[in-house]
């Protein structure tokens, strides 16, 4: 890849150097050979160049039509080899960002061990991977969306695409080496089939479950979650107390 990108950067500067000296020696022809001045050479290069249409600033003799035409041909040719240049050095340049950076992964990936995994990364799972990493402790991200996925590269987390209730996947998260696993989708379904999965390749994995119902908790135990939470009944738990509690401060 950097042989390309070498091979890239000389086709621009080729082409860069190519349209300089065409518009230099442009000039200077418009100048030997109609006698113009040095402004009026120039504009007519430009003009010839980006084809734009404008009248021609002065008359051209045979000559002069002839080394237009010669003129016209030659920077369309070099401009659009030049821009072809930039444009393949741009993707090469994404490809190759995009290639170290899936190798960096691979190579953190290779050395993960007693890390937490982290399934769905939506506003459950996003707390989760900000309550983990605030204590320090090694996480990887699992989830199948792509943006969600793009969010997390923002927020410096190591993850992995894929589907959180495939064996494949999982193992791709190294969860035989894990400590723990969060499964923190919005669907009580495939939480249960995310633990029963986690538990089937890491008998000694520590699960933790997400339920968006009382009716999935039992299930998600019997999965095999160790521990099964419900953010609302946390969260409508934590404003009733809150609640209370603001009454006996002004009550008092």
């Amino acid at each position: 890849m950097k042989s390309l990108a070498r091979i890239f950067r000389l086709r621009l500067a080729r082409g860069l150097t190519t349209l300089v000296f065409l518009v230099v020696g442009g000039g200077a022809g418009y100048v030997v050979i109609e006698g113009w001045s040095i402004l009026d050479a120039s504009y007519m290069v430009v003009v010839t160049f980006t084809t734009v249409g404008y009248e021609e600033v002065n008359p051209l003799s045979q000559e002069g039509r002839l080394f237009t035409m010669a003129l016209m041909v030659a920077g369309i040719g070099v401009m659009f080899y030049t821009l072809t240049g930039m444009v393949q050095l741009v993707v090469e340049q994404e490809v190759l960002r995009s290639i170290v950076r899936r190798h960096r992964m691979r190579s953190q990936l290779s050395r993960l061990k007693g890390h937490f995994i982290v399934c769905g990364f939506g506003r459950v799972g996003r707390a989760v991977a900000y309550t983990l990493k605030g204590e320090s402790a090694s996480l990887l991200i699992l989830d199948k969306d792509e943006e969600a996925l793009e969010d997390a590269r923002d927020l410096g987390y190591l993850y992995v695409q894929g589907d959180c209730t495939r064996d494949a996947d999982l193992l791709a998260a190294q969860v035989k080496d894990a400590r723990g696993l969060v499964a923190a989708t919005g669907d009580d379904a495939e939480n249960v089939y995310i633990s029963l999965t986690a538990r089937g390749l890491n008998p000694k994995l520590h699960i933790v479950a997400r339920a968006s119902s009382s009716d999935a908790e039992d299930k998600l135990r019997r999965a095999g979650a160790d521990q099964v939470v419900s953010p609302y009944a946390i969260g409508g738990r934590h404003m009733a107390l809150t609640a209370i509690e603001s009454q006996r401060e002004s009550n008092g």
